[in-house]
């Protein structure tokens, strides 16, 4: 339009657009907006939160979500600052389909171990450990733990940080704290350990992302265990579990450390059967048998501990045929980690087969 033409109309066009200016003061929230529903708590908490097509939110009036609030309303929180972090969870429907088919209990022994002991994992911890020799093989030193196993824990959990999840913590652990009843009681009170570190400042709930079930960094800690074993080794003022290799090598050998472990001892023997009967599948990880009784019943175990030494029996199948190992006390300490045997010999055939890379004589 030319400029002087505009200017005649401008006083038209005016009167044009008062009356619609007025209406959208006065218009109803658009479809994609949290709108208060009566004057509760939640609502009033929810109300400024705008919701994206195609994305929902939890309803906060649910009577076990409100019992949630009002239990940490007496541990220091606000309900209006639970509310608040609340009403920004999406659920996830996904999350709960994965937690109904974890790979721990879908595949066998060789198909699990296939997973995660590959020529280019290997390589990449044997790179990490010799790319930070120095300060790895301190915090193993000081921590009492043997290095190559900090390594065959992050390894497993994230390749070595490569993979750390792609879900909002805050989702995951609301997804199942209130729509997972097989174990909401435990998703509810890591979401308390979670609400925790978000309230001191030190995660913000927004931006941390993690596994299907709230696991966070390279080293995966579940909020209460973020809160009782990481380390900020770096002095930083804050514990760094996605970039700081030193505070995730000290808070893994930490966590060992703290659950048991025996310095320099093994973690598993290979056993074959000999003339003992065939062991039943365990369903606990205890240390239920001693090296005497195993060999006692025929068992050959390829250990030079002595018979009194605590020990469990696991059944290994591999494709066509079975194999058997015997766990100690460093097996059961890793299964404090992840309660799976698949998951702790799948750390422990990892760790050795990083070490005996480092130490190849054609090792870079």
């Amino acid at each position: 339009m030319p400029r002087g033409l505009f200017r005649l109309c401008r006083p038209v066009l005016a009167l044009w657009l008062l009356p619609l200016l007025a209406h959208a003061a006065t218009a109803p929230p658009a479809a994609d907006t949290v709108a208060p529903a009566e004057s509760t708590p939640a609502a009033e908490a929810a109300a400024p939160e705008r919701v994206l097509p195609g994305h929902t939110r939890f309803d906060l009036g649910r009577a076990d979500i409100n019992a949630f609030v009002d239990r940490l309303a007496g541990r220091g929180f606000t309900r209006e600052a639970v509310f608040a972090v609340l009403a920004k969870a999406e659920p996830q429907p996904k999350i709960i389909e994965a937690m109904n088919r974890p790979a721990e209990k879908t595949l066998a022994w060789w198909e699990y171990r296939a997973r995660f002991l590959t020529p280019e994992r290997i390589d990449a911890g044997a790179r990490l450990w010799r790319e930070h020799r120095e300060l790895l093989d301190a915090i193993a030193m000081e921590r009492r733990v043997q290095p190559e196993y900090v390594l065959g824990i992050i390894g497993v959990e994230t390749y070595f940080g490569r993979i750390m999840g792609r879900y909002r913590v805050l989702d995951a652990l609301a997804t199942l704290a209130f729509d997972y009843p097989a174990r909401a009681e435990y998703f509810q009170r890591e979401l308390e350990q979670f609400l925790l570190l978000t309230k001191s400042g030190e995660l913000d709930p927004q931006a941390v992302l993690g596994s299907y079930a709230g696991a966070m960094g390279a080293a995966q800690f579940m909020p209460s265990s973020f809160q009782a074993y990481a380390v900020d080794e770096s002095g930083t003022g804050h514990r760094d579990l996605w970039t700081d290799w030193a505070d995730i090598f000290a808070s893994v050998a930490n966590y060992l450390q703290q659950h048991g472990w025996e310095y320099g001892q093994p973690v598993l023997a290979e056993a074959s059967l000999g003339t003992a009967p065939e062991p039943a599948v365990q369903a606990t990880t205890t240390l239920n048998e001693t090296l005497g009784a195993l060999r006692a019943r025929g068992m050959q175990v390829q250990s030079l501990l002595d018979d009194a030494t605590p020990c469990m029996t696991i059944v290994a199948p591999l494709d066509g045929a079975t194999s058997y190992r015997v766990g100690f006390r460093n097996f059961y300490v890793i299964t404090r980690y992840n309660r799976s045997p698949l998951y702790a010999m799948a750390v422990n055939d990892l760790a050795q087969a990083i070490s005996a890379r480092v130490q190849a004589p054609d090792a870079p």
